[in-house]
C-alpha cells in the first residue's frame, strides 16, 4: 500500500463514518423503535431525511478530537494524555457528547472525575463508576480514528483503543472500542469482513460478552442457507442480548450484535451495511457510523454510493471548543490523520500532504477520488456539482454551467464559516469562528469547456454572514476553453465572510452551457478580526463568533456581561494562531479576576494575563493546573474600564495595560500556537467590550 493508497482508504473510512451517523442519526431511540423504523420507512435505501447542512454528532467529535493527543501529547501518549483532550477540547455542558448528568452519561461522569483530578484509566473503570456505566457503547463510538492510524497494524489499533476508551470505560466497554479499531486497522489490507471479524475477536477475551454477543450472530448468519434473513437475526438480539438484560442508557451489548449483525449480513457491501445498522434500531446512528467506518476503509472512496456521498459534500461539523476547527473538510482531515499514521508508521509523508495541514490557511485538496474538498454552488439547478461519474475530473472538481441565460448569476464557493440558520436542528451545539478574513488573499484557477452559447462572466467575491450581501470584483469573459486563474484580496465586510468563491454570470443573450472546472482554491495570508460584543448574537448556547465555556453571559449595554462563580472563558479567532497581538476593553465590574487569553490550546491548556487581585496584575499558564508565572502591583479599580494587550512573539509574551508595558516573560516550553480571548479564574462579574487580533 503506497502512501496514497492509504490516504484514500482514511478517506473512505471518513466518509463512511459521516454516511452512517447521517443515516442512522434521524431515528435514534427512544422515540424511534426497530418496529417503528421498520412500520415507517420498511427497507431503507437511502437517507430517510434531509438537511440543511448535518449538525454536530458526538459519534465524529470525539474521533475527530480525542485523536489529537498524537498532537498535543505525543511524547506521553497514554490514557491520560487522551484524557487531557477530554479537558481541552470539549465545553462542560455544552456540545461535544451528551451531558446526561454524572451517574447516568458515561461521558459527562468520566469528564467531572478528569476535571476533579482523577487520572486515567482509573476514571472509566467499573471499580469507580460501577460496571453498568462502565460497559454503555461510548467505549465504541469514539474509537474509529485510532484504527485509521494504524494501517495493517492491528496490534497498535488494539493498543491506542485501549488506552482511548479506558478514559471512560471499562470491561465490555473498552472491548468493543478493541474490536473495532482492530476492525479498521485489518480493513487497510482485508477484503473479506468474516476474516476480519475472525481476527478481530482474538484481541479481546473469548469469555467476554462481547465475544459472546458477535459468536451468537456469526453462528446464526452461518446456519441461514440464504445468508440474508438479517430480521431473524434482530429478533434474536431482542431475545437473548436484548436492553431489558443490560442496565443503562445504551450499553454495549445489544449495540455490539447490531454491528456485527451489519457487517455480516451486509456481505462487504458500505451501503447495505449502514442501511442493515439503522433499520436494527438502538442506537442507530453509533452503529451505523462504527461499520461505516469499517467498511469505508475496505472499500475506498470509490465504495460508498452517490446517494450517500453527494448529501455530505466533504463537510462535517464539529462542535469543540474551537469554532475555528469545527468546520471539518473531510479530504484534508483525511490527509491530516494520514499524516499522523504514516507517522507512526514510518511512511513517508510526501511534501503535497503538507499543504493547509494543521494550518489556519484555506487550502482544499481537489484530488482525491470523487472529492469536492466542500466547494458548493447556490443552484443546483443552473450549477450543479459533479452530478456523474462523467464529471469527474482527477485535476479539480467540476461545475456544469447548466442553461444560463443573460442575468443569470450562479454562486460557486467554500462556505469558511457558519450561522443557526444553515442548519435545520440543534444536534450537539456546534460553535464557529471565521476561517476567512478581509485582508487575505483569494487564489483560484480553473478552466472552461463550453458546450453551446458566447461567453461566460466570472468574478472572485465574498458574502457576508449577517446581511448575506455580496462583495464582487471586476468580471472577467471566458472563451471557449479558456482557463482562468484569479488572486483577490478579501475585501472587509460587515460582520463576518460566509462564502469565498467566484461568481459565474451570463451578459450574453444565447443561453450558455458548459463545465466549469475549479483545479486549485485557497484562502491564505495574515489573519487580523476586530470583534465588537455588542454586535455578537446568541446562537448554538453560544455567540455567532466566539466559543465559550463556564460560567453564565448575556449581551448588555453594548457588552459582553461575563458572569461566574468558579471559571469562564471566551475563545475566538484562528486556532493555530502564533505570533500575534491580541487586545481587550472591559470593565471590571465584580470580583478580583478580569484577564485576557492568548496562545490558548484548549480550555486546559494556555495563558493569561489581567486583573487577578486587588492592586495586582499576573501573568499566567495554565497547563490543566494554573501556575503563576509573573506577578506585580498595579492600582486598579472596579467599574473603570481598561484596556489589555499581550504581543505573542516566538516564545516571548508582551503584556501591556493602557499602552503601558508592564511584564515580559520568555517561556522556555510555550504552547506553539492557539486562540486568543477572554475570561476569569475566580468568581465575579465582568463586562468585555471587545476582542482585537492581528498576526505579525
Amino acid at each position: 500500500m503506497t502512501a496514497e493508497q492509504y490516504r484514500q482508504r482514511v478517506y473512505g473510512g471518513l466518509l463512511g463514518k459521516c454516511a452512517g451517523v447521517r443515516l442512522g442519526a434521524p431515528v435514534e431511540p427512544t422515540i424511534w423503535s426497530y418496529e417503528r423504523i421498520k412500520q415507517t420507512y420498511g427497507d431503507i435505501t437511502g437517507y430517510v431525511k434531509d438537511y440543511k447542512n448535518f449538525a454536530a454528532d458526538d459519534d465524529v467529535n470525539g474521533p475527530m478530537f480525542f485523536i489529537r493527543a498524537l498532537i498535543d501529547q505525543k511524547d506521553e501518549m497514554s490514557a491520560e494524555a487522551v484524557g487531557r483532550t477530554w479537558l481541552d477540547y470539549t465545553r462542560e455542558g455544552i456540545g461535544f457528547f451528551w451531558w446526561g448528568g454524572y451517574g447516568r452519561s458515561t461521558e459527562h461522569t468520566a469528564y467531572l472525575n478528569i476535571a476533579a483530578g482523577m487520572r486515567p484509566p482509573e476514571t472509566g473503570s467499573g471499580e469507580v463508576n460501577g460496571y453498568a456505566l462502565a460497559e454503555q457503547i461510548g467505549g465504541q463510538i469514539f474509537i474509529d480514528s485510532w484504527g485509521w492510524v494504524s494501517p495493517d497494524d492491528p496490534d497498535q489499533a488494539a493498543q491506542f483503543a485501549e488506552m482511548a476508551a479506558s478514559v471512560s470505560h471499562g470491561r465490555n466497554g473498552v472491548y468493543g472500542g478493541i474490536f473495532i479499531a482492530v476492525c479498521i486497522a485489518l480493513a487497510f489490507s482485508e477484503d473479506d469482513i468474516e476474516k476480519i471479524i475472525e481476527k478481530a475477536l482474538t484481541y479481546i477475551p473469548d469469555d467476554s460478552e462481547y465475544t459472546r454477543v458477535v459468536k451468537a450472530v456469526r453462528d446464526l448468519y452461518k446456519r441461514d442457507p440464504l445468508q440474508s434473513h438479517w430480521r431473524d437475526a434482530r429478533d434474536m438480539l431482542t431475545r437473548d442480548f436484548g436492553y431489558d438484560r443490560y442496565p443503562g442508557v445504551c450499553h454495549m451489548i445489544p449495540n455490539a450484535g447490531v454491528c456485527a449483525l451489519a457487517l455480516y449480513y451486509g456481505q462487504g457491501d458500505l451501503a447495505r451495511t449502514i442501511e442493515i445498522a439503522t433499520m436494527c434500531g438502538w442506537d442507530t446512528d453509533c452503529n451505523a457510523g462504527n461499520v461505516g467506518a469499517i467498511l469505508g476503509v475496505m472499500r475506498g472512496p470509490q465504495g460508498v454510493p452517490q446517494r450517500y456521498r453527494r448529501p455530505i459534500g466533504d463537510v462535517h461539523v464539529a462542535s469543540s471548543i474551537s469554532g475555528a476547527l469545527n468546520i471539518i473538510n473531510l479530504p484534508n482531515a483525511a490527509t491530516e490523520l494520514a499524516i499522523l499514521g504514516a507517522g507512526l508508521e514510518g511512511i513517508e509523508i510526501p511534501e503535497t500532504w503538507k499543504e493547509g495541514a494543521f494550518s489556519d490557511d484555506i487550502v482544499l485538496d481537489l484530488s482525491l477520488p470523487g472529492g469536492t474538498a466542500g466547494l458548493r454552488t447556490s443552484s443546483d439547478y443552473l450549477a450543479p456539482v459533479a452530478p456523474g461519474e462523467e464529471y469527474y475530473r482527477e485535476d479539480g472538481v467540476a461545475v456544469i454551467l447548466d442553461r444560463l441565460i443573460r442575468g443569470n448569476r450562479a454562486r460557486i464557493f467554500y462556505k469558511p464559516y457558519y450561522r443557526r440558520d444553515s442548519f435545520d436542528d440543534e444536534r450537539y451545539s456546534p460553535t464557529f469562528t471565521p476561517t476567512a478574513y478581509p485582508g487575505q488573499t483569494l487564489k483560484v484557477s480553473g478552466y472552461l469547456e463550453k458546450m453551446s452559447g458566447q461567453r461566460i462572466a466570472l468574478s472572485p467575491y465574498v458574502r457576508d454572514a449577517k446581511a448575506k450581501e455580496v462583495f464582487e470584483s471586476e468580471y472577467i469573459f471566458i472563451g471557449d476553453s479558456d482557463e482562468f486563474s484569479f488572486e483577490y484580496t478579501l475585501p472587509e465586510v460587515p460582520f463576518a465572510i460566509d462564502e469565498v468563491g467566484i461568481l459565474a454570470t451570463n451578459f450574453d443573450s444565447e443561453k450558455y452551457l458548459g463545465t466549469l472546472v475549479i483545479t486549485s482554491f485557497t484562502v491564505t495570508g495574515k489573519r487580523s478580526f476586530s470583534i465588537e460584543f455588542k454586535d455578537e448574537i446568541k446562537e448554538f448556547k453560544g455567540l455567532t463568533r466566539c466559543s465559550l465555556s463556564g460560567g453564565a453571559f448575556d449581551i448588555e449595554q453594548e457588552s459582553l456581561h461575563m458572569i461566574t462563580t468558579d471559571t469562564s472563558e471566551l475563545y475566538s479567532g484562528p486556532y493555530y494562531g502564533k505570533d500575534y497581538s491580541v487586545s481587550t476593553s472591559m470593565i471590571p465590574e465584580y470580583g478580583d479576576s478580569h484577564m485576557l487569553i492568548f496562545r490558548a490550546r484548549g480550555a486546559a491548556s494556555g495563558y493569561f494575563f489581567g486583573f487577578s487581585g486587588k492592586d495586582r496584575v499576573s501573568l499566567i499558564k495554565r497547563d490543566k493546573d494554573l501556575e503563576i508565572i509573573k506577578e506585580i502591583d498595579y492600582s486598579w479599580e472596579l467599574a473603570k474600564s481598561y484596556s489589555l494587550t499581550v504581543r505573542c512573539d516566538g516564545n516571548t509574551f508582551t503584556c501591556s495595560i493602557e499602552g503601558e508595558e508592564l511584564l515580559s516573560w520568555t517561556d522556555p516550553d510555550a504552547y506553539p500556537y492557539g486562540m486568543a480571548g477572554v475570561g476569569k479564574l475566580a468568581a465575579g462579574r465582568t463586562r468585555y467590550l471587545n476582542l482585537s487580533y492581528q498576526e505579525s
